[in-house]
């Protein structure tokens, strides 16, 4: 055979073999945060080896033209083949039956854009890599709206058809899929089955465990459950449960399992260990080895919470059932001493002096802030877990926001909103510790992004809800109130960090009423309201946990919030004592702290105030602030009530020093 045919024939086959896997399903827009997205590919002979194969997807851009083709996820295939049907797909780990490759929620955009195969390998496709016809083998055009194609994208790659996803009307519940004749259209998603539902029928194996999490030292059964009998002979299956931290000493029991010919159905024992040491909860990820031919996986990739049976405490209470005495304010002495006697602007200016000192404050990377907030807000009952500020209750700190995903997840919260202040992400932001960090200065306001001490952890939907709103009562779209059902335990926390934000930072500025923010890009600089947060400074007293947050804070920024540290400085600085000296005798509650007694608690229809000498006076007020009861005693006495079940704040002043506790009225 002459050497040109051989060439020719070897280039055939080159192009045969590369050409006989396509883009054969697309799921790119499920229902809520996109947990069910998959792609799936297909071969013309089963059991095709991907090597050498890489999915790109790209990205049309948001608006029309929509000419910004570049890449945004790229997925390398090597290793991986086909089944028996010819059938690959990869996808979130809630799809069934589960995908042979796992990549993470809300990954693919919902369109206008191209998802494309190449050969090569996914270094080859950097982030915002432009879209190209080298090494290309097929490619798919999607969209979610008729009106709206990649055009450009389609000239470049050269696609003629863009299937719009939501052609029926039910773009959350149906699938692009590959007909017979190369052409596409729109029904429901057939993951990891034939379009057209021909092939070999698999043999579904479902496998199931009690419960979504587990404590150290539990023992537990693994269910595994075939569709149809096993037929010929023993399926024999390898499982693993090892991830991260999680190994394989952590837990006991065999990682293989058996189901005999005929039935349908077997089970295996785990016992997970308890070491007795507090390494944090872990998270067990069950992942199902390569079956025999003729059985797919209906679930797979399966992660479950091991909580920790050892997790630390500490001796403070949460922001629900606070503490006020246990932990000590790590003040440097004299760190405040240049405030006496200061009144007004003054007392204002060396106030900042003191917290954005360029040569003393640090400022740390955004990414920092998810260690500080591990520590600094972690739930005092389980140090294992964060307390969430509004919602009133903790989240493990596995549970941090690591994809685009806020469900069930833990974030950054910006008391003063990004939006707001003008803040932004420097570029390249990388978390690298303690000992790394950038001088800042008062007039730095971009430098309030990762200032900690206004930067709470927070549930990632409750911090989604409060959005830029100013705090107060007025019943408004522009006012944040908190989760219906909550305390409010959070409000005087909010008060004091909005205060220390306002003095730090010279743009920044607390107002009355409730400041309409400016347009994007167009910061207003201004929070409200704050006639309610002067309010809430002295209704919801600083506790044990918030001072605890501002000692550790200034071991990062070595900065402290001095609202904080003396509360009574915001209402020299923003309220009724505006233009009076200041001294720091006249800080409220840490000496009447220690002498005031105010029991039973919890209360039904009396209370006792004890530990004051001379004319005091307890006020009673409810959590949103309202004043129910009043009265002025000598020494101490006896409070009769007449209140409703609930918590209430009981504010009891002696001369010029006053505190506040929290009470529960059964």
């Amino acid at each position: 055979m002459p050497l040109k045919i051989y060439t020719f024939f070897f280039l055939f086959l080159g192009l045969f073999s590369y050409s006989q896997v396509f883009i054969n399903e697309i799921d790119a827009d499920t229902p809520s945060t996109d947990q069910l997205e998959f792609v799936e590919l297909k071969s013309v002979t089963p059991n095709f080896s991907l090597d050498g194969y890489v999915l790109v997807f790209f990205n049309a851009g948001s608006t029309s033209p929509y000419s910004n083709s570049v890449s945004y996820y790229a997925i390398d295939l090597d290793g991986y083949e086909t089944d028996f049907n010819g059938i690959f797909h990869i996808g979130n780990n809630q799809v069934s039956p589960a995908p042979l490759k796992i990549f993470p929620n809300a990954t693919v955009q919902n369109g206008p854009d191209v998802v494309a195969l190449y050969l090569g390998n996914d270094s080859d496709f950097p982030l915002n890599t432009l879209a190209s016809t080298t090494n290309l083998v097929n490619a798919l055009a999607y969209t979610g709206n008729a009106s709206q194609q990649p055009t450009a994208m389609m000239t470049t790659l050269g696609i003629t058809v863009c299937t719009n996803e939501n052609a029926n009307g039910l773009v959350t519940s149906q699938s692009i899929q590959r007909k017979n004749d190369g052409t596409y259209e729109v029904k429901s998603p057939t993951p990891g089955m034939n379009n057209d539902g021909s092939g070999i029928t698999p043999n579904y194996i479902t496998v199931s465990f009690p419960q979504t999490s587990f404590n150290e030292g539990d023992s537990f059964n693994i269910t595994f459950t075939t569709s149809q009998p096993v037929q010929n002979e023993n399926l024999i299956m390898n499982f693993t449960l090892a991830n991260g931290n999680f190994t394989n000493l952590d837990f006991s029991g065999g990682l293989t399992v058996m189901i005999p010919v005929g039935q349908t159905t077997t089970q295996n024992g785990i016992i997970i260990s308890n070491d007795g040491f507090d390494e944090g909860d872990e998270e067990m990820k069950f992942v199902l080895q390569p079956l025999p031919i003729g059985y797919v996986s209906y679930n797979n990739n399966m992660i479950f919470r091991v909580n920790d049976a050892n997790f630390t405490t500490d001796p403070w209470g949460t922001p629900l059932n606070p503490t006020y005495t246990v932990v000590a304010p790590t003040t440097p002495p004299g760190y405040y001493s240049s405030l006496e006697g200061l009144s007004g602007n003054a007392l204002k200016q060396e106030l900042q002096n003191i917290i954005a000192n360029p040569a003393v404050v640090r400022l740390h990377s955004y990414a920092d802030i998810w260690e500080i907030l591990r520590t600094s807000d972690r739930n005092p009952l389980n140090n294992n877990q964060v307390w969430c500020m509004y919602i009133e209750a903790p989240m493990a700190k596995l549970d941090q926001q690591n994809t685009s995903s806020i469900i069930g997840k833990w974030n950054r919260e910006h008391i003063f909103p990004q939006s707001r202040g003008g803040f932004s992400v420097a570029e390249g932001d990388i978390a690298d510790g303690i000992n790394v960090w950038l001088p800042t200065n008062a007039t730095a306001t971009v430098d309030g992004v990762s200032d900690a001490h206004h930067i709470r952890a927070e549930n990632g939907q409750e911090n989604s809800s409060r959005n830029n709103k100013n705090f107060g009562t007025v019943n408004s779209s522009t006012v944040y109130a908190g989760p219906t059902g909550t305390q409010g335990s959070w409000r005087g926390d909010v008060a004091r960090a909005l205060f220390y934000m306002a003095v730090r930072f010279e743009s920044l500025n607390v107002v009355n009423g409730d400041p309409v923010e400016l347009s994007s890009g167009n910061p207003s600089y201004q929070i409200g309201d704050l006639a309610t947060l002067l309010s809430w400074n002295t209704t919801d007293p600083r506790d044990d946990f918030e001072m605890n947050r501002n000692n550790y804070i200034y071991t990062w920024q070595m900065n402290r919030n001095p609202f904080i540290d003396h509360p009574s400085l915001a209402d020299y600085i923003f309220g009724a004592n505006f233009g009076q000296p200041w001294s720091a005798t006249l800080s409220t509650q840490t000496p009447i702290d220690n002498r005031v007694a105010v029991y039973p608690n919890p209360a039904s229809d009396y209370l006792i105030v004890s530990g004051l000498e001379g004319t005091s006076k307890i006020e009673i007020y409810t959590v949103t602030g309202q004043l129910v009861q009043t009265e002025n005693f000598e020494n101490e006495t006896r409070i009769n009530l007449d209140l409703n079940a609930g918590i209430y704040l009981v504010k009891v002043t002696n001369g010029v020093q006053s505190t506040t506790k929290k009470i529960i009225m059964k």
